[in-house]
This record gives C-alpha cells, structure tokens and sequence, in this order.
C-alpha cells in the first residue's frame, strides 16, 4: 500500500506570468491527508479554488481554473511538479491571478523541493481508477486523449505540428521514467512567427527568451531578428542551423514534446489525483486535456 504524502516545509517562488506578465509571490505549503491540491489566493480576502476539472475557465495557451468568483491561471506546471514528484496534498498561496512562469518548466520546483523529500502521512493514496475507456477528440485539428483502464500508469504522447524543424517527436512517463530529471526540466515552446500575434492578443506579455525555446520553421529577415531582439532587450539574436532561436541550448533533442507530456501531467492532475490508466495522446493541448480530466470526473 502506498501512502499519501506532503512537503517537508514551505518553499516560495516568485516572477512574472507569462501571459500577463503580473508579478507574483507563490509559496506551495505542506497539507493535511485528503486535501488534494488548493491554490489560495490571498489577495481576495484568502479565497480558495480547489485544482479539480469542474474548475476549469480558460485553456487558450495554458490552464485556468475559477471558483466563486476568483480565478488562478498557468498552474499545469506546478500541478505537473507536484504529481511528477508524487505529492498528494498540498496548499499554493499565491498573491495574483497567474502563477510564475519561472524558468518555463518545472525545474525550479523540482530543484527547491527534490532534494528534501517528503513526508509520508497516514492515509493511503487514493488513486484514480476508471472502468470504461475515455475518450476525447478534436477531429478539426486532429488531436486526440485517450484513457484507459490499467494496473499502473503510463503515458504517451506525440507531438506534431507539421513543423519542419520539429518533426514528429513522442515522449512517454511511466514508473521506468524520473520525472524530476527527464520530463519536469523541460521548458514550454512558442513558433517564431506567433509571438507578434500573441503579444497583439494580450499574451505572452511576461515572455522571453529566458522562459521559452522559439522555434523559427519559415525563413525570416534580420529586420524580424533585430525586432525580436529589440521586443526581449536582448542583443545579438541569430537562428541556429537547427531552427532554435539562439537563446538556449536544448535540454533533450525532444524537449519539446517532453514539454507537452509535461503539461499533460499537470492537466490531467485536475481528475483529483492520480491517474492509474494508460494515457495516450497526439496533437494534445489544455482544452482537449481538461476535457478530458472533465470526462474521468464525469465516470468517478
């Protein structure tokens, strides 16, 4: 029997959302058995809003969740950390409506709370189980989340944006795979060509190169380098041989896809625990994702 566990202590973040760029003060604190994952936001007199799919508001670009009035968004990636490292309860202060986008991934958890461990409490897991296969599709753009019954976890997901410099990549979790070292670094994406039009949209306004691998698929002019360099105060901007802006080196050859089981993690985190299904997926994003954590909410 596997037991439920929290963290040792406190551990505070802060920065800019990424899509707001509002900055943040964050502290994920140790919880009671049961709890489950709930962010508070001690802004709006301490309101609270539990991490479970019914919450779900918004999923352009990244995850949302609302409850009574009072809103929390970007949280797949510390929903991601904290399932990838097997912490089941635990309570996220935080002072603003989006969480800190950090370094891009879940590294900056990982490296904070890792090393320390945890602390096993009395309750055993609660795991969550399925008796009928669910499935989510979105036939316009081809995406597709599959869940079915099984004795452990596995996930699977491939990653296809019709991109040249990507290809088609495929990443998988399991209990063979260590989240904190081969799926929780890995940091969130963006194609050269949208970040004009997000940014018009009023995203990604706490972007930059610090936070994000870009990927340049068309050919592009210097005058679009030197705009880009210009926009992230960065000097000297050029596009490697391999298509990746030269911000960063990669972490993986496929750390984009690995970034998307990433955020499928954290996602599907919202079922209310852990998932003990086969997870397949292709083209998935937060809205087929979230829909999908809706359907298994639906089923228990």
């Amino acid at each position: 029997m596997q037991f439920q566990q929290t963290l040792k202590k406190k551990y505070s973040f802060e920065g800019k959302g990424l899509h707001t760029g509002r900055f943040a003060n964050m502290t994920v604190c140790p919880a009671p058995e049961n709890t489950g994952i709930i962010f508070v936001r001690t802004d709006a007199e301490n309101a609270t809003v539990a991490a479970l799919a019914e919450n779900v508001s918004n999923t352009t670009r990244s995850t949302t969740i609302s409850q009574n009035g009072v809103s929390v968004s970007t949280i797949e990636h510390i929903l991601s950390a904290l399932t990838g490292m097997g912490v089941d309860n635990a309570i996220i202060e935080i002072d603003n409506i989006e969480v800190p986008i950090l370094d891009g991934s879940a590294k900056p958890y990982i490296d904070a709370i890792w090393a320390d461990g945890f602390v096993q409490q009395t309750e055993p897991r609660k795991y969550i189980e399925i008796k009928e296969t669910v499935e989510v599709v979105n036939e316009e753009v081809g995406s597709i989340v599959r869940i079915e019954p099984a004795e452990e976890f596995s996930y699977d997901i491939k990653v296809d944006f019709n991109s040249k410099v990507l290809g088609v990549q495929h990443a998988v979790w399991n209990p063979s795979v260590v989240y904190a070292e081969e799926i929780g670094v890995c940091r969130t994406f963006v194609f050269f060509h949208e970040i004009e039009f997000l940014f018009n949209n009023g995203l990604v306004k706490g972007g930059d190169v610090d936070n994000a691998i870009v990927i340049v698929e068309r050919p592009v002019t210097d005058q679009q380098i030197s705009k880009m360099s210009a926009l992230f105060n960065i000097p000297a901007l050029t596009v490697r041989d391999d298509g990746y802006l030269s911000n960063l080196q990669l972490r993986f050859p496929n750390e984009c896809s690995r970034h998307k089981m990433l955020d499928l993690i954290g996602d599907l985190r919202l079922c209310g625990g852990f998932l003990k299904a086969k997870v397949t997926a292709e083209k998935a994003g937060h809205g087929i994702n979230t829909t999908a954590a809706k359907a298994v909410r639906a089923q228990l």
